[in-house]
């Protein structure tokens, strides 16, 4: 442990997620460590405080807990196979995987990482980037229950709840369902604000007082509605490139599982549509600007 008898936590991947963690957890007194092959990315973890290291290997022989944010199933297999060099500080270092990857791929890893004497914490993060992540953030523990006990004075810092919700791979279950429910909802909201647009109602009018109905009203309508009615969708707080995977990977499960999914495939057809418009580094409020773009004859065969 560090002097101050708080963890130091090492995060590997330092984007829109794991840059938030770091910030909140140097706010609250941790010492962090981290890494990114982004340049621009470290510089950020050095101007709030941290240490940036040139490589994993190198936060998991600095830091008592590790932290894994990273883009894809590839990466974090690059991740481990580094760590694999590296024996952990003590017997059981844990370290929280928050990314959301293959399901397969998690559990995979949580094998690896126990030939290696660590202990993987599946934990995905429901939830977008913002400044205030302990107001918004919960976080899907799964695993080990005294591994989880260990981590929860520490996300604290950066989740609202961090509830443990079963073995390994239960967390990642549980955000696909919540992305299932995103990704449907977030293209009905942006048809409505096209719809309302269609009538001559000001989309505003519509968010204020829906927004915080108790009926209606949601956390993403509220979110990413003001974007759609600005059409301003940068900075992004989930880029619809990466959005995309998320989707595929839902897909890929349910008919791994047998389960029919029309609504997710009708909302999949928008987004692959907002890529086509070049908007893959956007937010996913952009899908706002397919229905924009549609013709009125288009909505008129539909009926």
């Amino acid at each position: 442990m560090s002097a101050s008898t708080q963890p130091r936590i090492g995060i590997i991947g330092l984007g829109i997620m794991g840059g938030t963690m770091a910030r909140a957890l140097l706010a609250s007194g941790h010492e962090v460590c981290g890494h990114d092959p982004d340049i621009a990315r470290s510089r950020a973890l050095r101007r709030a405080g941290g240490t940036a290291l040139g490589s994993a290997a190198e936060v998991a022989r600095e830091a008592d807990a590790l932290v894994t944010s990273l883009p894809t199933a590839a990466a974090l297999h690059d991740v481990l196979g580094a760590l694999a060099h590296v024996p952990p500080r003590k017997r059981g270092q844990v370290l929280l995987e928050t990314s959301t990857l293959p399901l397969a791929d998690k559990l995979k890893a949580a094998a690896t990482l126990r030939a290696q004497r660590r202990v993987m914490l599946d934990a995905p993060i429901s939830g977008t980037a913002t400044d205030q992540p302990a107001q918004a953030w919960i976080m899907y523990l799964s695993g080990p229950l005294a591994a989880c006990r260990q981590v929860q004075p520490w996300l604290a810092h950066f989740t609202l709840d961090a509830p443990r919700v079963g073995a390994v791979g239960s967390g990642s279950k549980l955000k696909f369902a919540a992305n299932h429910h995103v990704a449907v909802l977030n293209v009905a909201v942006a048809e409505m604000v096209a719809l309302c647009r269609k009538m001559g109602l000001d989309p505003k009018v519509a968010l204020q007082h829906m927004g915080h109905s108790p009926y209606i009203g949601t956390g993403l309508m509220r979110i990413r509605m003001p974007k759609m009615l600005a059409r301003r969708y940068q900075p992004a707080t989930m880029k619809m490139g990466v959005w995309q995977k998320d989707m595929q990977i839902i897909g890929d499960l349910a008919r791994e599982v047998d389960c029919p999914t029309p609504m997710l495939n009708a909302s999949a057809s928008v987004y692959t549509a907002a890529m086509g418009m070049g908007l893959a580094e956007h937010d996913t409020a952009a899908t706002a600007e397919v229905w924009a773009a549609l013709p009125c004859a288009a909505g008129r065969r539909h009926r």
